[in-house]
């Protein structure tokens, strides 16, 4: 995988990946002479095949996906699952606001979504290579091992009765949010303990699913006296 952009390779020399080469095609202070290639703009965006690579690039192992029911471990822990979104700057956006929260993880289903991809990881700005990403076969059954696990699974639905504010959020707390346009499927809808809505005052009646995730979790976190 070419991981490209500044903070995504930093990230990458710094996380859990082997990098294996890094091109440049300017100076950064953080990077030592000895493990870059000097390339041009122009090579470095046939590298990666993106224009935003911001200088630099790298290529490195593949994504070390998680075990998504060691995410569970600590008895307060905070998981984000996402149904099916599939846009990956949105799966790289929550990624990064999962992890700024403190978040032991992301769950991702295996199929219909997006995965850990460069795009990921550039709109994650690195933050992939810290925070465990797990994928699972099917969420639906995994929300209810969470459960039984002793696990309290909110899912944000907009309309839901119960305010993103009410619930007490103790304990080991699984947060579901869906994809793009429809939200949680029925099943997985049906797997949540509570299904709970931020307020919506506006005229548009909709929120991307990085800002709902970066308003609720921090919403969890204020909850918990954590802020």
């Amino acid at each position: 995988m070419i991981v490209y952009g500044r903070n995504p390779v930093r990230e990458a020399l710094r996380g859990r990946r082997r990098v294996r080469r890094v091109w440049a095609a300017v100076e950064l202070p953080w990077l030592g002479e000895e493990e870059v290639q000097p390339v041009g703009p122009a090579e470095l965006e046939r590298l990666c095949g993106s224009p935003e690579h911001q200088g630099v690039c790298a290529d490195v192992g593949p994504y070390p996906y998680s075990d998504a029911d060691e995410l569970l471990a600590a008895e307060d822990a905070l998981v984000v699952c996402l149904d099916e979104v599939q846009d990956p700057h949105n799966l790289g956006a929550v990624c990064r606001v999962a992890d700024s929260a403190g978040a032991a993880g992301v769950v991702i289903p295996e199929r219909r979504s997006a995965e850990v991809t460069p795009a990921v990881c550039k709109a994650a700005a690195g933050a992939v290579e810290h925070l465990p990403v797990a994928r699972v076969r099917n969420l639906a059954d995994w929300l209810g091992r969470a459960k039984g696990a002793g696990t309290w699974v909110y899912g944000a639905a907009a309309g839901a009765e119960t305010r993103y504010d009410r619930p007490d959020y103790s304990g080991r707390v699984v947060l579901v949010l869906g994809s793009e346009g429809r939200g949680l499927r029925p099943r997985v809808a049906g797997a949540c303990d509570h299904l709970i809505a931020l307020p919506q005052r506006g005229k548009v009646k909709s929120l991307n699913v990085a800002t709902a995730a970066a308003a609720l979790l921090y919403g969890i976190l204020q909850s918990r006296g954590r802020t």
